[in-house]
């Protein structure tokens, strides 16, 4: 029986006259399956009885099956790849992709043109007609890859060498430099705060060892401590302007939490833990005090100086929780900038020991009593003892990484649900990682539907219905679904994107 030219896999069936045997010889001869039942005899002899028997019609059966494809490494041959990434994985130049096949992708973003790819299967033959062999072009990757290392290794003498040629070429563009984050905000605040801190060590050391009270020696060590710390706080403040590396993707600007943690635990030990120290030998063994009216002078001027700096850090922290719609305290509590807080905290920790140390001497002189100062000294211990766990407190609440406010959350998450391409979030969460940067996250189901809709709008529709009746085989059905599939993601990809830019501005 002639079944045409279609790939069949024909079963015979065959049946005697006398209905008793049966036969079957089936032949693969493709992957679409055809059953063919003919009515034949083995005896010729019976031709006649044959001819008598009704003629039945033939049976044909049709099931199209696509074959299943096997994604290896032979189909990942096919696949497109751009020309950076041939350049990168292949180790070839730009003139050994110029005789290659080139086919042009839509960008999936609307402001993008679009873009040359090539087949995979042709980079990689380019590759072994250069190379040679697999062999060689692992080698020159594994040594391309060695020259990278070391160059990240070098890299802070590369930006210093590229900084020099801009500024060789009068390129004039305003950059981020250590020096300018110094002049304005939280680092000027604590450039004055070490000036001040500075000069009132040396004047209380001057007056400790004119006068012997404990209470000035907790005053010197006080504004040691202050010095130091906020030395540290500056050298915080210039990592955290370093810019990111691969090793640190999202930059240092932990390091002045760092920083503030650190110095918050150095006021501990070296502040309170020593004045509380000479407060106790002071209790234990009182010591007579010399004159006090120098030692009362320069506490009248430490005070005016730490006042002043106190007064910059909050004029600063009124600035910035302004601007961020916070209250003064919220912003302090919440650690928002922890430079400024730093040197807010132990300012205002400064002009109330001062007033503190001023009043044990003044019963000291009064009384001719030396265990007010000792107690004095006590009392300075104390109050910086109660500073630096505030300190340590909030910037370790900051560094593990606590949320932005609710409201804020709220407002972030009614974006998402309104959006006309979420069907629903799920698992949302957003962290402060501090100055002014929010780490977003949120598991996004998209509406298939709309996606579809928003390409379909792009889409000559009139084009499409032409290629979808042009389909007549599951090859043509294949080739149209990988098509369009492939560019209804880039679609996805576009909305993905603009979510992002949303939530940039909104966070």
């Amino acid at each position: 029986m002639p079944c045409g030219r279609l790939p069949v896999q024909a079963q015979i069936r065959l049946y005697s006259s006398d209905d008793q045997r049966e036969t079957s010889r089936p032949t693969e001869l493709g992957a679409t399956g055809i059953e063919c039942y003919v009515l034949t005899g083995q005896d010729p002899s019976k031709s006649e009885q044959k001819s008598m028997l009704p003629s039945d019609p033939i049976q044909v059966k049709v099931k199209a099956v696509l074959k299943k494809r096997d994604y290896g490494t032979k189909y990942m041959k096919n696949n497109f790849i751009t020309g950076v990434r041939a350049m990168n994985e292949f180790c070839l130049k730009p003139s050994d992709l110029e005789p290659l096949r080139k086919i042009r992708r839509r960008s999936p973003h609307d402001d993008t043109e679009s873009f040359t790819v090539f087949l995979r299967s042709d980079v990689e033959a380019k590759a072994l007609e250069v190379w040679g062999s697999p062999e060689a072009i692992f080698r020159e990757r594994k040594l391309r890859k060695e020259e990278e290392i070391a160059y990240k290794e070098n890299l802070f003498r590369n930006q210093k060498l590229l900084k020099e040629y801009k500024e060789f070429l009068g390129n004039t563009k305003p950059r981020l430099s250590t020096s300018s984050v110094f002049l304005k905000g939280p680092g000027k605040v604590v450039m004055v705060a070490i000036c001040i801190n500075g000069l009132n060590f040396f004047f209380k050391l001057l007056a400790w060892v004119y006068t012997g009270s404990a209470s000035m020696f907790s005053e010197a060590i006080h504004s040691l401590a202050d010095t130091c710390n906020q030395a540290l706080l500056a050298l915080g403040i210039a990592q955290s302007v370093r810019t990111p590396d691969p090793g640190h993707p999202y930059g240092f600007t932990n390091m002045r939490y760092i920083a503030s943690l650190i110095s918050g635990v150095g006021i501990f030990m070296m502040g309170a833990g020593l004045s509380w120290y000479h407060g106790i030998i002071g209790l234990l063994h009182p010591q007579p005090i010399d004159s006090l009216l120098w030692a009362y002078c320069i506490l009248a001027g430490s005070l005016v100086s730490e006042g002043a700096t106190l007064l910059v850090a909050v004029n600063e922290i009124r600035r910035s929780a302004r601007a961020k719609g916070l209250s003064f305290y919220k912003y302090v509590v919440q650690s928002r900038d922890p430079s400024t807080n730093v040197v807010l905290m132990e300012d205002a920790a400064a002009v109330l020991g001062v007033v503190m140390a001023a009043s044990c001497m003044g019963l000291t002189s009064l009384t001719g009593n030396p265990l007010y100062d000792s107690l004095g000294s006590l009392g300075v211990g104390t109050l910086l003892g109660a500073v630096s766990a505030f300190l340590i407190y909030t910037n370790t609440e900051a560094l593990i990484g606590r949320s932005i406010q609710p409201e804020q959350v709220q407002r972030l998450t009614e974006f998402l649900e309104s959006d006309p391409a979420v069907r629903a979030i799920h698992d949302v969460k957003a962290t402060d990682m501090g100055m002014s940067k929010v780490r977003f996250k949120a598991e996004v189901d998209f509406d298939g539907r709309v996606v579809t809709r928003l390409y379909l709008e792009k889409q000559d529709i009139d084009q499409v219905l032409q290629e979808i009746r042009q389909v007549k085989t599951p090859e043509d059905l294949e080739a149209f679904m990988l098509k369009h599939g492939e560019n209804i993601i880039d679609t996805l990809g576009a909305e993905v994107d603009r979510l992002e830019k949303e939530l940039k501005v909104r966070a």
